[in-house]
């Protein structure tokens, strides 16, 4: 007779894993490409009360008779489907429209000498990932999210030693580095108060490519980053353009990169909105929004093997926005309602075999 108690606890603690799943969804209602989680159930353990039978040439089979022990919470799945597009007129925030992740994190360990700075590589596996593209240009020059994460991609570089800047034929069609690598802004060769006085004042410093490693080195350790205006993200490469207020010239400060993993639904969830290609979600490599950039991944250009960085394939990006958050209410509250009744209907099994117990002792009065 307990054994009923026993299921309706199991279907009670069930129940209650549920709502706490369905109260994260409604709470997260507004928030920026939130993704929603749906809860399943599976059967409990049983008892065999008598055996199957296949019969014999005078019997027939019978089937076996099993008493079960309730429900357990069997999975709580991710639904990483592309939400609606939520515009704000903002042209620095970008939604994808697609698969794939931001990569986000730390800005890179620097190996520094007195006039240079080398990026060293960084794995994709090691960063995190984010579906949130509010992003904006920090007091450094980097391209950073709203909690301060830096974002990662592929920034132009230049051939010529002489001053780190951009030749006019540069400018028309710049070099791109495939080393993943945080983007900034290039650095300033100088900033005088009165840059009349210095017409090269703010000119734009453009790290240089080492031959042999593929490396990003910067000019100095310490330069400050020129200032920018009239910033755009263009949706189908990623690349990123301003207007450098010294000059008033265009530059291409970079392509953002995406992260794809074999299994979007199997990363695991982190603070903030974050996420991390563990268990389950497989190996994360990074892309070019729309083929962009090409060759191998951390390597120099000439490079003839390595992990190839891919394109994107359809997924592309949605500017002056952000992406809305996957909660369905109305699903929510239908779940809710469901779920409270469920609830309640397991207490109402306990409450029964309570009265039960209660008569069976009344029996010695």
């Amino acid at each position: 007779m307990t054994g009923a108690m026993y299921a309706a606890i199991s279907g009670m603690k069930a129940h209650m894993q549920k709502l706490n799943v369905i109260g994260n969804n409604i709470a997260n209602i507004n928030t920026p490409a939130f993704k929603a989680s749906q809860t399943t159930f599976k059967e409990s353990i049983y008892t065999t009360i008598t055996s199957g039978s296949n019969g014999s040439s005078s019997a027939g089979g019978i089937n076996p008779s099993q008493l079960g022990y309730g429900c357990n919470v069997g999975t709580i799945a991710m639904d990483m489907s592309t939400a609606s597009f939520s515009a704000d007129g903002n042209n620095m925030h970008c939604m994808i429209d697609g698969s794939g992740f931001f990569l986000t994190g730390d800005k890179a360990t620097a190996t520094t000498s007195d006039s240079k700075t080398t990026l060293n590589d960084v794995d994709p596996q090691d960063l995190d990932l984010s579906r949130v593209g509010d992003f904006t240009f920090d007091s450094q020059g980097y391209l950073v999210d709203g909690q301060g994460h830096v974002i990662y991609g592929f920034v132009t570089y230049t051939a010529n030693t002489d001053g780190n800047t951009l030749k006019d034929t540069e400018k028309e069609s710049p070099l791109v580095s495939t080393q993943l690598v945080p983007i900034r802004l290039p650095i300033a060769a100088g900033a005088p108060t009165d840059k009349t006085k210095d017409p090269d004042a703010g000119t734009a410093l453009y790290p240089t490519q080492d031959g042999t490693s593929g490396k990003n080195i910067y000019p100095t350790g310490s330069g400050n980053a020129i200032t920018v205006s009239s910033i755009a993200i263009d949706k189908g490469t990623g690349k990123i353009t301003a207007v450098n207020d010294a000059d008033n010239s265009n530059i291409v400060v970079g392509y953002l990169a995406l992260g794809t993993v074999a299994n979007p639904n199997g990363v695991t969830r982190l603070e903030n909105g974050y996420y991390q290609a563990g268990e389950g979600a497989g190996n994360c490599t990074a892309t070019s929004i729309g083929g962009t950039v090409t060759g191998f991944l951390n390597k120099p250009a000439d490079a003839t093997t390595g992990d190839a960085i891919l394109s994107s394939g359809k997924t592309a990006l949605q500017t002056g926005g952000l992406e809305s958050s996957g909660t369905d209410l109305a699903t929510e509250i239908a779940e809710m309602i469901t779920t409270q009744r469920g609830y309640q209907a397991n207490t109402r099994i306990i409450t029964v075999t309570d009265s039960m117990l209660e008569e069976m002792v009344n029996m010695k009065r």
